[in-house]
């Protein structure tokens, strides 16, 4: 399915309608990113140039309903504030590495570069991005190494996507932290109408909903500690409207399993297991992750991108490694 299928869609506010390939998950390599569908619809992209590092975007859920924002990809959406223009679909990046920030945008601000697609390939019911990057300074050392798997597959109903991220030190580079701040790490800036707080554009319609698995809900979500968040609610578009959600898993091996959320009420959704100086207002620092010189540290997440039902924890674990 061409690219420009997927923007033209987004852009016009419509659901796509299923399309006539057979049955299947396709992930298609380009020159700058690689176009996945399921069953012949458009699911998303992942794009690997023109920014400060690789990202996710449009991700359409079930139905073809767009669950990112489109700022600042499409910067003239009439609907959508155009704040934080580092917030770009689905992404992973940190604040603070060694000092260096590589959330936020500017010409002081570090560069996830890819360096390698290691794996392309759709199937059945799987499909598969990997690939290998590095975090580089502003004055272009190579502070850390990565690679990542993207496995879209069929956990139940929905669509699903697991990532998994293997961060390495570089061997005599020395030691690599993860410093403690909230401006991390696994994140997703969903669609302008499923906001907690809706903007000026969207005032008088229904809010979105943030859930825990702890019972939390809503504003008290930010900052606490869970095994997943959901943020739902409805879409709004040309069809006026459909329910929509995205839940974020995170998995039981990983370090500090439950971790922090950093989930706001204007749409960004972040799991980030190193802000506890800020979560929990704890000394600086007390959240920082060291790397050793020469070894790695792995994290994995899922996403399940779903009508807007309750979350699914009883599907939540199966074929996760």
């Amino acid at each position: 399915m061409p690219s420009r299928f997927l923007a033209a869609a987004w852009v016009a506010g419509l659901l796509v309608r299923p399309g006539h390939a057979a049955p299947g998950i396709a992930v298609v390599g380009q020159a700058d990113r690689v176009v996945v569908t399921v069953d012949g619809e458009p699911f998303t992209e992942y794009r690997f140039t023109g920014a400060r590092f690789p990202y996710f975007f449009p991700v359409l859920g079930p139905g073809g309903v767009p669950l990112t924002r489109a700022y600042p990809m499409i910067p003239d959406r009439p609907d959508e504030e155009q704040d934080h223009p580092h917030h770009r679909g689905l992404w992973y990046a940190h604040g603070d590495v060694n000092g260096t920030d590589f959330w936020a945008d500017g010409a002081a601000k570090g560069r996830i570069e890819q360096v390698q697609l290691l794996e392309v390939r759709g199937g059945a019911d799987e499909g598969v991005i990997r690939t290998a990057n590095r975090w580089v300074t502003p004055d272009g050392r190579v502070l850390l190494t990565d690679e990542r798997t993207h496995r879209i597959h069929r956990a139940g109903p929905g669509r699903w996507l697991d990532f998994t991220v293997t961060l390495t030190a570089p061997a005599g580079g020395g030691d690599v932290t993860l410093g403690d701040t909230k401006e991390g790490t696994l994140a997703i800036r969903l669609a302008e109408s499923l906001r907690l707080k809706p903007n000026r554009h969207h005032a008088g319609q229904t809010p979105g909903t943030i859930r825990q698995d702890t019972g939390v809900r809503d504003a008290d979500t930010w900052g606490r500690r869970a095994a997943w968040t959901d943020y739902s609610g409805v879409v709004t578009g040309a069809t006026g409207g459909r329910r929509a959600g995205v839940t974020i898993y995170d998995h039981p091996r990983n370090p500090r399993f439950p971790t922090w959320w950093h989930v706001r009420d204007y749409g960004l959704f972040a799991a980030n297991p190193f802000g506890v100086h800020d979560f929990e207002k704890q000394p600086k620092g007390t959240g920082d992750l060291k790397i050793p010189a020469g070894e790695s540290v792995t994290f994995r997440y899922r996403f399940h991108f779903h009508d807007g039902g309750k979350p699914s924890p009883e599907v939540a674990g199966k074929g996760w490694e």
